[in-house]
């Protein structure tokens, strides 16, 4: 994925011209203080608020596209909450999302995540830390090629966090293109390989999790009250 782009509400931006790409394979750490613009960035990639600039998925221009067809360009998303539907099972929520999938894929697709034999579950028979992986199966269930997963460890443990950790590893070896937006810094600089620091909706930098950590200007405006 490749995006240009800046986010206005009644003529307040923001998030101005912010530029970022992920490669499949990569996992890209997005950080920032609450404010920053994150989410108002992640809702203008995936089409949920009118944005300028561009976006490309996969070599395609999917700028002005809805949610739906950034979605099979191959652009997914998790959410901050984990917006599973209750009443179904994991492997029902995962066939949402990829209505045309068999039973084998959509096992398939959960084992990745490390919720193999869980599929007949629902929501509320699962740890928040296994809902939360339920929400990245259903978000790469349909072949995306770039995940955004939008706090995914907020409110785990650290076994939680661990299991979490080691299912982006694995998907990003098997290929996926993973934005991680985070604030559990550890965990950003531990499995990142690149890190961009959003503040006051503008990139205040962007390169790998050594530079920024010993950044200045990242250190006052953010580091120095995440840590």
């Amino acid at each position: 994925m490749t995006a240009h782009v800046g986010v206005s509400y009644g003529g307040v931006r923001a998030t101005d011209d912010v530029s970022l790409s992920v490669q499949r394979g990569e996992i890209v750490g997005l950080i920032g203080p609450n404010g920053a613009g994150k989410t108002s960035l992640v809702d203008a990639w995936c089409g949920f608020v009118a944005h300028d600039g561009t976006v490309e998925v996969n070599g395609h221009d999917v700028t002005g596209r809805p949610p739906h067809r950034r979605a099979r360009a191959g652009l997914a998303r998790t959410w901050q909450t984990v917006e599973l539907i209750d009443d179904l099972t994991l492997a029902q929520n995962c066939a949402v999302a990829a209505p045309h999938a068999d039973a084998a894929h959509l096992a398939a697709t959960l084992e990745r995540v490390g919720l193999g034999g869980r599929g007949g579950r629902r929501p509320g028979e699962l740890s928040l830390g296994q809902r939360k992986l339920g929400g990245v199966a259903r978000a790469v269930v349909a072949g995306a090629a770039v995940v955004v997963l939008d706090e995914p460890a907020a409110g785990l443990d650290p076994t939680e966090i661990e299991a979490l950790a080691s299912v982006v590893e694995s998907l990003a070896a098997e290929g996926l293109g993973i934005v991680l937006i985070e604030h559990d810094t550890a965990l950003v600089f531990r499995l990142c390989s690149r890190v961009v620091v959003l503040v006051g909706g503008r990139v205040l930098t962007d390169g790998t999790p050594e530079e920024v950590r010993a950044d200045g200007e990242v250190i006052a405006a953010y580091l120095g009250t995440a840590r």
